[in-house]
């Protein structure tokens, strides 16, 4: 039976290409989106096609009672889980903080923050020992933002991962020794459509001159440090903050 592994915003970028490659290593993976089914259902076909196992399921990890629901969902149609990517987030336009509104604010944190750990929660309540479950490994993306503050952009956003950090680094430890290892992946100037999101369409072409790669990454690149991260290969690895950066 294959393992279980839940991608939250799996329709798009990072999360579609951590899919599809989970799944080619043997995954059977739920595909969370929130609005865009027909993208979603696009990766679950060509999980199938390749021999895969996969699902798609719609939730909005901005509230509790749709992401309870998601993970049901998950134990319904796969079975017990044992690895989760935390990857669902939003970007929105850029503006100082000194525009920034409350409700901006809010969502922000509300699903980038507030979601995350309550996803989290449902997936460590599967996982470990203490409660009946065999371990795991969850993956929880950051952001290079975390660590340069994105002023004059997104510095809520860079806030929103800066505690996903902080987050990360301490349900590792707590997790520790119920068989469940707790990574983050903290990825640059990638070139995926979180950026149009953002209002700017062309960020991770123009940004490229300031990366000491001289490039920006593929949504590939990062979820072949995603799906380590879940792996065997990374057993003895928690608590770590791996940069996909192109040395930025």
């Amino acid at each position: 039976m294959n393992p279980v592994l839940l991608v939250t915003g799996g329709s798009r970028g990072i999360g579609a290409a951590t899919a599809l490659l989970a799944a080619r290593q043997g995954w059977a993976v739920a595909v969370n989106y929130t609005q865009n089914a027909a993208a979603a259902n696009a990766i679950v076909q060509q999980i199938k096609s390749g021999g895969g196992q996969a699902v798609s399921i719609q939730a909005d990890v901005g509230d509790e009672a749709q992401i309870k629901h998601l993970f049901s969902q998950v134990d319904a149609q796969l079975g017990r889980l044992t690895g989760f990517v935390n990857n669902a987030g939003v970007l929105d336009v850029a503006v100082r903080v000194d525009e920034l509104s409350w409700e901006r604010a809010e969502r922000i944190m509300r699903i980038n923050v507030v979601g995350a750990m309550i996803c989290a929660r449902e997936a460590v309540l599967r996982m470990s020992t203490k409660h009946g479950g065999k371990g795991g490994a969850i993956v929880n993306l950051s952001s290079v933002a975390a660590r340069l503050g994105a002023p004059g952009q997104y510095v809520d956003y860079a806030a929103s991962k800066g505690a996903i950090d902080t987050f990360n680094l301490g349900l590792a430890k707590e997790v520790a020794a119920e068989g469940i290892r707790v990574n983050a992946v903290r990825p640059g100037i990638i070139d995926t459509d979180i950026h149009a999101s953002g209002g700017i369409p062309d960020r991770a072409k123009t940004m490229a001159p300031m990366i000491p790669m001289l490039r920006p990454g593929s949504a590939d690149e990062v979820a072949q440090s995603i799906v380590w991260l879940l792996s065997d290969a990374a057993s003895y690895v928690t608590g770590a903050n791996l940069e996909v950066t192109g040395g930025r």
